[in-house]
């Protein structure tokens, strides 16, 4: 099992909130987080999608009051959303921290039930799929990146076996998760759609473009969307745009939160299948987009920059209103700078921006710029955490 960094965190919920929601895409490892981090004795596993545990919940109200000094873990939550008013009424009788642990595959806008019973009761904690800091060293970065990040695709030994996981893992959400969450897609469309933001990863949105191609309203585009974004499979990273006097782009970009699944769905099965392939920079971004999103605190903003004059940043980090860090990411040994990048950082008044590189670097390229390894830069980030 991996020590995953959210432990702490997830400890510390459930010792203060009387709910915690852990949620996250499937098969991130939610349900062996919350069965390690809460002795056996203490708590009471529910499947929601096993019939077994489903007749457990034949009178939830007596089940509940009779395990009110247990906490009870709730997997799938969103197959019982009558269940949310009624562990509402249970916490505000008995209130007490670590009443409820439930797990979901999609975001708490997704599951609007929840959110709206719950709200003052419940902490939510995102899990994401596995950090270059959450794996042994000696495992290669590079098979994180292009084999992606849950944790059982990551221990399988060859490329056939990932590429069959994603296979079921894609399919799994295309035909059963998606549409339990009420998307209302053809899953046909569902997929060709998954497909077309995969061959544009990284790329601004544009909805009339995907409208075009799927034959579908601009609204209903924007619809199976933020259902893509809600289940954590899709990421848009927002631009910054404070500046009244520049003519900036608005439009978010769309990343893969996962690399091995844009990989999947691309036919690319190995190093080589990356390394000679056109979506080499966008993929090389969403992996280092991913890993800085994984190490973040859960209020830090992440952002991209780009004006119509040609200034651009590709990430910014905002945490307390002020920035953390700037970020160019660049899969070079050699890293250059565009004049763009330089009145980018004039513009938004920069102090010092990173080049994210592959290797393990840290140098200064000029001034006020200095290159440094992806690890490196997690690390800084981890640092940043503790001071003040």
């Amino acid at each position: 099992m991996f020590k995953r960094k959210i432990e702490s965190d997830f400890n510390e919920s459930i010792n203060q909130f009387p709910v915690t929601g852990l949620i996250g895409p499937r098969q991130v490892g939610k349900t062996t987080l919350a069965k390690s981090a809460i002795y056996q004795s203490e708590s009471i596993y529910l499947d929601l999608e096993k019939i077994s545990d489903l007749n457990r919940l034949n009178d939830p109200e007596f089940f509940f009051e009779e395990n009110q000094d247990k906490t009870i873990i709730l997997d799938e939550i969103h197959h019982l959303p009558n269940l949310f008013p009624l562990i509402r009424a249970m916490v505000d009788i008995h209130r007490k921290p670590g009443r409820f642990v439930i797990l979901g595959s999609a975001s708490p806008a997704l599951l609007r039930q929840s959110t709206e019973s719950l709200a003052g009761r419940i902490s939510y904690i995102e899990m994401m799929p596995l950090s270059l800091l959450e794996i042994d060293r000696t495992e290669s970065w590079e098979d994180l990146w292009i084999f992606g990040g849950f944790p059982e695709v990551f221990l399988y030994s060859n490329a056939k076996s990932k590429s069959n996981w994603y296979r079921n893992f894609v399919s799994s959400y295309i035909h059963r998760d998606l549409p339990q969450y009420g998307l209302p897609a053809n899953s046909k469309v569902t997929r060709q759609f998954l497909m077309m933001i995969a061959s544009s990863n990284g790329g601004i949105l544009n909805y009339s473009t995907y409208a075009k191609s799927l034959g579908l309203s601009i609204p209903t585009v924007k619809t199976y969307l933020s259902f893509f974004v809600e289940a954590f499979l899709i990421r848009e990273l927002y631009p910054w745009a404070v500046n009244p006097k520049k003519r900036l782009v608005k439009a978010p970009k769309l990343y893969y939160r996962d690399t091995g699944m844009l990989h999947y769905l691309l036919g690319i099965f190995n190093r080589d299948s990356v390394f000679g392939n056109l979506i080499l920079g966008s993929s090389w971004e969403s992996f280092v987009i991913a890993q800085v999103s994984s190490v973040l605190l859960s209020d830090d903003e992440m952002y991209y920059y780009r004006t119509h004059d040609g200034a651009e940043i590709d990430l910014l980090i905002r945490r307390n209103n002020r920035w953390l860090a700037a970020a160019e990411i660049k899969f070079s040994s050699a890293p250059v700078l565009t004049k763009g990048t330089y009145i980018a950082m004039q513009d938004l008044e920069i102090p010092l921006l990173h080049v994210i590189v592959p290797k393990d670097e840290n140098y200064p390229l000029a001034k006020n710029v200095r290159v440094i390894g992806l690890i490196g830069f997690l690390e800084f980030l981890e640092q940043s955490k503790t001071k003040g």
